[in-house]
């Protein structure tokens, strides 16, 4: 399997990008692909012993940056790394595309130049959701792809959702849950009550609505919302669990007791930091797209860019958007109700 890895992307580009894959193909047998500019990059690689003919480097001129907007990006920088590498994945050249790049040009680029798969009126961003019960983190879908959906863009969401969950982070029969006011099927706006009904027919295992309180507790597997609720939710979270953590310590080093039971409980702290750290997680893939693609986080560093590759594999290996595409077709007659 060939692995297509922006490496002008992200905020520690291409240092970090670099050093993630070489600690990730010395843990695999799949070829990395690594776009971008080619001087800058083997500037990179020459600080490292790894395998030249499983690390590959394609030359890409141009950056899209974070300021660029991302339609005129996609239309204007042709030999930009994220351009370049979603034509490579298209035309075969790779399986999987991953990125810490600019967001907007990636659902955007996955829509111009993958497309979307036939059914699907808009693409999701799906982000690994962490959580307290245990360490079974959820699946928020959607995360910021698009503010506003439709009843059956929820549903798409929720079986796009659900076959990832199962197909690359081994969830069996996951719960898809459906982010409202409350939990009773009457509850929410016109456009929920709707998507209530559509994902109750759907052949998923959705348990019905869930309240954001529930998230952190694990109540569901597949966490359904707009990406403008997503978003909120996802900062939301981030914020507060890294604000805590900070107050935590800030505690702990407040007297010579504390400092003394500091000691015997810096395991514990460490492992409730790794419980929350994004770069445990590996990336968010935008699902949709007529293509296996990867959003990492834009502070991504090498242990990150290191376990997206790697968790992202089976997204490739497991043809997750045909399978995607199959079970959207299905979802026609269901969707036919909608007014």
């Amino acid at each position: 399997m060939r692995v297509i890895l922006d490496g002008m992307g992200g905020d520690h580009a291409p240092a970090e990008i670099v050093k993630g894959a070489v600690e990730a193909a010395a843990e695999m047998n799949h070829e990395i692909y690594i776009v971008g500019k080619e001087d800058a990059i083997r500037g990179e690689l020459n600080k490292y012993q790894y395998n030249e003919e499983q690390i590959k480097v394609v030359h890409a001129g141009e950056v899209i940056t974070n300021e660029d907007s991302p339609v005129k990006a996609i239309k204007r920088k042709k030999d930009s790394s994220i351009v370049k590498g979603l034509t490579m994945l298209k035309e075969g050249q790779g399986d999987l595309f991953v990125s810490a790049g600019n967001t907007g040009a990636q659902v955007v680029g996955g829509r111009m130049i993958l497309g979307r798969i036939n059914g699907i009126d808009r693409p999701a961003l799906a982000s690994v959701y962490p959580s307290l019960a245990g360490g079974k983190a959820g699946l928020l879908v959607d995360a910021g792809a698009s503010a506003e959906s439709k009843p059956h863009n929820l549903l798409e969401y929720g079986t796009m959702g659900s076959i990832y969950m199962e197909k690359v982070l081994g969830r069996e029969n996951p719960k898809v849950g459906l982010v409202n006011l409350g939990v009773e099927e009457g509850k929410g706006t016109s456009v929920t009550k709707e998507a209530y009904r559509q994902l109750s027919q759907a052949p998923i295992n959705f348990i019905g609505n869930v309240e954001a309180r529930e998230l952190p507790t694990g109540v569901c597997d597949v966490i359904v919302c707009d990406g403008f609720v997503g978003n909120v939710i996802l900062k939301l979270t981030e914020g507060l669990a890294w604000n805590i953590l900070k107050l935590i310590k800030k505690k702990f080093l407040d007297g010579v007791k504390a400092k003394i039971g500091a000691i015997f409980l810096k395991s514990k702290l460490g492992e409730l930091k790794e419980e929350f750290d994004y770069s445990e997680y590996g990336g968010a893939p935008i699902l949709g797209v007529d293509g296996a693609m990867i959003k990492m986080h834009g502070s991504s560093n090498a242990k990150a860019v290191k376990n997206t590759i790697l968790k992202g594999i089976p997204y490739a290996e497991n043809n997750v958007v045909a399978v995607i595409k199959t079970a959207i077709a299905d979802l026609e007659e269901i969707i036919a109700g909608e007014e």
